[in-house]
């Protein structure tokens, strides 16, 4: 009888451990590789703070974009506004529906009125020498030293356990 009290209770410690590391607890932002047999997640865990920002130099003007997101409900994703400097080639000088375009501090900004939010998109890191941070609680993480240039990867927000956090890659 002793024995299967001991059987017992080393299974449910067993079973235990499995579940604690298999169960998605933390909540994160993903980077995940794309077009590749056995894909790479990089993440950064997520705290109490739900907003994040992405900084890239723009490649003609050589200025500085914002893009400002927050997470929603069900680990959304919602854009909030863009700020930059300069209008012309791929930055747009109007507001389309559900949209506000104003200037502030001398820059443009660009509001997402509408409340749309995305599970997910995806990001190329350029093979340039130009700045590409993902910024959240201060912190800035330099995507085109922590990830590899000339290839795309699926940010989205994600639970992960403790093995697949074991198997990624944490950005520090």
């Amino acid at each position: 009888m002793q024995q299967r009290k001991v059987s017992i209770a080393v299974v449910l410690v067993i079973f235990c451990l499995i579940s604690v590391a298999i169960l998605p607890f933390q909540k994160v932002f993903t980077f995940t590789e794309t077009r590749t047999a056995n894909p790479r997640v990089y993440y950064i865990p997520i705290t109490e703070n739900e907003k994040f920002q992405i900084r890239y130099t723009h490649s003609i003007h050589n200025s500085d974009v914002f893009e400002s997101y927050q997470y929603a409900k069900g680990n959304r994703i919602q854009m909030l506004e863009m700020e930059y400097e300069d209008l012309a080639i791929g930055m747009p000088g109007y507001a389309e529906e559900g949209q506000t375009f104003i200037e502030r501090d001398g820059k443009y900004v660009l509001q997402f009125d509408n409340h749309r939010v995305i599970d997910n998109f995806t990001i190329l890191i350029g093979d340039l020498d130009l700045d590409l941070v993902f910024n959240y609680e201060g912190v800035e993480y330099d995507l085109k030293k922590d990830l590899q240039r000339g290839k795309s990867y699926l940010f989205e927000i994600r639970q992960l356990s403790l093995y697949e956090q074991w198997k990624g890659v944490r950005m520090k």
